[in-house]
Formats: structure tokens, sequence, C-alpha cells
């Protein structure tokens, strides 16, 4: 079964709105673990915005499943993830200031320095992923950079899905047999919900494990965190 890990940005977001601790972020993960989740996924932005590097730290003890967390390798980041160490950190190309993610790694152009950062991560035993998009080049490249896993970025995949899942779908069940044949673990993540999530992981050969956040957070509203959280896993079942 393909393992849920829940972003909690956006629990981090409204609290962040009115300075205080409501709602509380540790304990939205704790219950996030207890209603089924097999992983917590946060992404420590440089201005802070809604995961502080404090909430990093915090989150630590508490997270008793996968520790997942995600953000662009400057300086402060890798040295916050080699003094965290949680389970996996996911790499991603995000500029300063940047809205959400929304691309991949170009591995070719950028492989010399994802290779020197990943064995940092290593070397210190934390299994490595790197946001990829769906791209021949950037899947096999990405081998030579020594990463564990990729997360295929299914921002694409989402946008055309209800159009024809069929075409939107082709490229990323080209890219898992590829990863598969390469030796890679894929993971995924980036709008996906509760509408294109079965589908995607039904044609997603190996589907290791899927990061949601914003949709996740959204339907809570309307079903509760308990509910939606089972919806999502009943998708990967």
């Amino acid at each position: 079964m393909t393992k849920l890990s829940v972003n909690i940005n956006k629990i981090a977001t409204i609290r962040n709105a009115r300075g205080n601790n409501l709602p509380n972020l540790l304990q939205v993960a704790k219950d996030c673990e207890k209603f089924g989740a097999q992983g917590i996924t946060i992404h420590p932005r440089p201005d802070e915005r809604h995961i502080t590097y404090q909430d990093v730290y915090d989150l630590k003890p508490i997270v008793t499943t996968e520790f997942n967390i995600e953000g662009f390798p400057n300086t402060s980041f890798i040295n916050l993830v080699l003094d965290v160490k949680p389970e996996q950190v996911t790499l991603v190309p995000d500029p300063p200031g940047v809205l959400t993610s929304n691309a991949g790694w170009d591995t070719l152009k950028q492989k010399d320095f994802l290779k020197e950062i990943i064995s940092e991560f290593k070397a210190a035993g934390i299994r490595t992923s790197i946001f990829v998009d769906t791209e021949t080049v950037n899947i096999k490249n990405a081998v030579e950079t020594g990463t564990d896993r990729v997360e295929l970025y299914t921002g694409p995949y989402a946008d055309n899905f209800m159009q024809n899942k069929e075409t939107a779908i082709l490229s990323y069940t080209q890219a898992s047999e590829l990863a598969n044949k390469l030796g890679l673990g894929i993971n995924a993540g980036h709008d996906l919900n509760l509408d294109n999530l079965s589908y995607f992981q039904k044609k997603t050969t190996n589907l290791l494990e899927v990061s949601i956040g914003h949709a996740l957070i959204c339907d809570s509203l309307y079903f509760g965190l308990e509910n939606t959280i089972k919806k999502y896993l009943s998708c990967l079942e």
C-alpha cells in the first residue's frame, strides 16, 4: 500500500495568522498519525511564513511515523536537517519567496550540486528524495545524484486530469516504469486530491508514498480531519 504523508504547512499558516497557538500544530501532527497517516511532511521556508524552524525541532520528538522535511537546500536548511535527522529529506528547487513548489530539478544541469548535498545527508543516515518532473533526462540523471527516491511533481497531472485522465497520467506511468528499472524509489506530490489520487496510484508503478497537504486540509473543513484522512487512505488501498 502506498503510504500517506500529511503536509501540515497549512495548519501553521492558520496558526500564524493570529500569532498564537491555535490550531496547535503538534496536536494536529499527533492526530494525523492517530487517524492513520503514515507520515508527517513539513516545508520550512526562509521567511517562515508557515512552518518555523522552531516547529521543526518541536515536531521531531512528536512524530512517531515518518518525518519528511522538504525544502530548498541552502546552508540553513542543510544545517537544520542534519541537526534534526528526519527519516527523509525531500529537496525542491524553490527560489526564495515562491508561493508553492511548481517545478522539478534539472538533474542534468544541477547534478553536481545535488550530488554534493545528497552525499552529506546519506552520510548522516537520512533517506533523500528529489523533486522531479517526468522528463526522461531528469529521471535518468537523478540516479547519478545518489538520491534514494524521486518525488514526481504531479501539478501537470492534476491540471489536466478532468480534461483527459488517460493523457494526464501517461508520462507519469512511463516515468515510474523508468525509475523502477533504475532502482529509484517513487514518491509523488502536489495538487493530488480525492478526485485524482486513486487513479494516479493505480497507474503509477510501485508508488511508495504521496505527500498531500493543501487539498487534504481543505477537505477536512467539510469532513473533519479523521474522516478526511480515512478517505485519502481508502484512495490508496
